[in-house]
């Protein structure tokens, strides 16, 4: 199928993990993309497999100056922006008494500033010509609370607001804004240990489906939401998230597993 033919996407955060998922996925589907990260050699890569439908660009997402050269950039390459997956991140495990005013600023920026610059980079070429869609990439700890993520979870819960907003002064103007909210996903952010799969594992087993989540996983939701097929969806959330947030187990109570 081709799902997204004739669509130009900048995914930011895409030399590797979900993002790259999501732009080998997008590819595979008819988009041209715009590979938008800092990690030069792995974005450089990822384009060259990928072939003329990808270009990579070396981006930091919070710089406004590197938003606009990237936005000119891919206007110049590509053609005009019609799709931007928020995706670029990261992740700090730090207890609220110990993080740093430094720390907390720089959680933030990347992963919610970042954000909020790309919309502002974008949305003004997306109005002129009445289309487009926007995926801000938040977490499930953008709905919950979580023991270690004071700086992490504030950013997800802000790009979750953040996406409403936009989506109320967007939406009338045929831009479509939407969030996609992960659980644990395997991969170099997620998993910096990069421990085996089963040894990941072993910390889902208290929720439904038992096991980490995969980037493609998480892509294809990226993918619906890009794609024409979401039409009438603004300012919805996508949990992909394994039902973590549907709740944990009590274990040894009736429908747990093995009882």
């Amino acid at each position: 199928m081709n799902r997204l033919a004739g669509k130009v996407a900048i995914i930011t955060g895409g030399a590797r993990g979900m993002g790259a998922a999501t732009c080998r996925l997008f590819v595979a589907q008819g988009a041209k993309v715009a590979i938008a990260d800092l990690l030069n050699s792995e974005g450089q890569a990822l384009a060259a497999e990928l072939g003329d439908a990808a270009r990579f660009y070396h981006h930091d997402v919070t710089s406004e100056e590197s938003w606009a050269a990237l936005v000119q950039g891919v206007q110049r390459d590509l053609g005009a922006v019609d799709v931007l997956v928020n995706n670029a991140g990261m992740l700090m495990f730090r207890t609220l008494l110990e993080t740093t005013l430094q720390e907390y600023e720089r959680v933030l920026k990347v992963n919610l500033v970042g954000e909020f610059l790309g919309i502002k980079a974008v949305a003004p070429g997306m109005v002129e010509r009445g289309r487009g869609s926007i995926i801000n990439i938040s977490s499930v700890d953008g709905m919950k609370g979580a023991n270690g993520l004071a700086a992490y979870a504030s950013s997800k819960w802000g790009v979750r607001g953040l996406t409403k907003v936009a989506a109320m002064e967007l939406g009338h103007r045929g831009v479509r804004v939407n969030s996609v909210h992960p659980g644990g996903v395997d991969t170099v952010m997620g998993n910096p240990g990069q421990r085996s799969r089963n040894e990941v594992n072993q910390g889902f087993t208290n929720i439904a489906l038992q096991r980490v989540g995969e980037p493609h996983e998480v892509a294809a939701a990226t993918l619906f939401l890009a794609s024409d097929e979401s039409s009438y969806m603004v300012g919805a959330e996508i949990v992909v998230d394994g039902g973590m947030t549907a709740g944990h187990y009590y274990q040894g109570l009736p429908g747990a597993p093995g009882v």
